[in-house]
């Protein structure tokens, strides 16, 4: 494989491919996130972590000048009306979380004038939660969104959904139709592409039974963030025997796989893989088993609603800070886990596919301003994605001009060489993912989330 991957590093230096051909063929060999970076670096290329966070060939204009370029905007209504449906939770934990990437959305479409193509855009924010599951999503509130949606003949792209689990429902319905389903969220690789020992047989062809794919996602998968977040605990913080928690859902359990594979093949010894009751009461029993073990590191696969604040909590109570630290993914880089564990998430280290709002520069600090006026608060990190969910599709109604849910698929699919909030530029590959590598990690202090450094090329 490293002959493979060595040839592939040097067509990219020749320019015989491109950048986004470089990265799907490193990625059919089953290279992780980390080792693409590497040889993107080698080759003398450029990707969207290697920028500053936030920077933008136009640092400080307005944040729609984002996006793929070449693409002229159209305001004018005449031709009716295009309906666009969100889903994801959006109460109990996931009131912030859920609202904030709406009112993302909304800020979006203000931005751009409601309007695209020559048609006005309408916007209808879904629920997929219950108050059964403190707000999490509910397979049939998920199929019922996605299937209205379907049903609606105004609807051109269905926005959704947050929790991959959710995902694994809606995209083989769009994908009968076939209808555009666009992700700000999702990070569970199986949607898109398979890995080896992380990703379920089947992955992801079952989820496309007309053969073709309708199914994007602006936030990168797991198999980079799992992959970044073990090679920054063993090579940036020295952690060597690793205990890893998981929710059992399908991005808790995926993300700490891949997590696992990788802290493994650097030399670490994994002292345990578990998956946790989140409805338990306390987690006193667990942690007192886990710390006889030994580990210097307590790595936790969860979102938030799935009780991560309280396992946070019962671990400190044997494991000081100074002696084990937890690292989690993306699913709790949010206000509710610091809420929910006190004082307990400080010194908690968090990965995400992105930046944190503090940390994000020109256009992208323009965007975070704006929205905290909005909201009152600074945004969920994730909202960012939802913004720019919003530029593709808008950019593809544009240069589709029609309403055609496939003719828009086809524009949305197509996207290249867009120009991120975030920082430098990614394109769809032909999986529906970015090619952005962008990661990072950041600490809990003082009750918020302290951006330390960007891990995207680990």
């Amino acid at each position: 494989m490293d002959q493979r991957f060595d040839e592939l590093i040097d067509q990219l230096r020749a320019r015989r491919i491109d950048r986004r051909s470089f990265m799907v063929r490193a990625a059919a060999l089953g290279l992780s996130g980390a080792a693409i970076a590497a040889g993107l670096n080698r080759a003398g290329g450029t990707s969207a972590q290697d920028a500053t966070p936030g920077a933008s060939p136009a640092a400080g204009t307005k944040a729609t000048d984002i996006g793929a370029p070449g693409i002229a905007h159209i305001t004018d209504t005449s031709k009716g009306t295009i309906k666009l449906y969100s889903s994801w939770p959006l109460t109990g934990t996931y009131d912030q979380i859920g609202g904030d990437a709406v009112e993302a959305v909304n800020m979006a479409l203000e931005d751009y004038g409601n309007a695209a193509g020559g048609y006005a855009l309408v916007y209808e924010a879904l629920d997929d939660g219950t108050a059964a599951n403190n707000g999490g999503w509910d397979p049939a509130v998920e199929t019922e969104n996605a299937n209205r949606v379907i049903n609606d003949p105004e609807a051109m792209v269905y926005l959704a959904t947050y929790n991959s689990g959710a995902a694994k429902i809606s995209i083989p319905l769009m994908n009968a139709v076939p209808m555009a389903m666009i992700s700000y969220a999702n990070t569970y690789p199986g949607l898109t592409k398979a890995i080896p020992d992380a990703t379920e047989e089947g992955e992801p062809d079952v989820y496309y039974p007309s053969g073709t794919r309708n199914y994007m996602r602006t936030v990168p998968a797991d198999d980079i963030q799992g992959s970044a977040g073990a090679n920054w605990a063993f090579n940036k913080q020295g952690r060597r025997k690793a205990y890893i928690l998981h929710d059992n859902s399908l991005y808790g359990q995926g993300v700490a796989r891949v997590f696992q594979l990788t802290f493994e093949r650097l030399g670490g010894e994994i002292l345990g893989f578990d998956g946790y009751d989140e409805a338990a009461p306390d987690y006193q029993s667990l942690m007192t088993s886990i710390a006889d073990t030994g580990p210097d590191i307590l790595y936790c696969g969860a979102t938030v609603d799935n009780n991560a604040s309280k396992l946070i909590q019962d671990m400190r109570g044997l494991m000081p800070v100074e002696d084990v630290i937890f690292l989690g993914p993306d699913g709790l880089i949010n206000q509710a886990f610091i809420d929910g564990a006190g004082g307990d998430a400080t010194g908690a280290y968090l990965t995400f596919a992105g930046f944190p709002p503090s940390a994000l520069q020109g256009p992208g600090a323009d965007y975070a301003t704006r929205i905290t006026e909005r909201l009152g608060h600074p945004p969920d990190s994730y909202a960012v994605y939802a913004y720019e969910c919003i530029a593709v599709v808008v950019q593809a109604i544009d240069k589709a001009g029609v309403n055609d849910r496939a003719a828009i698929l086809e524009a949305m699919l197509a996207t290249e060489g867009f120009n991120s909030l975030l920082g430098g530029s990614w394109s769809f590959t032909e999986s529906g993912d970015t090619d952005a590598l962008t990661m990072s990690v950041s600490i809990v202090e003082n009750d918020d989330f302290k951006f330390l450094e960007n891990i995207g090329s680990i």
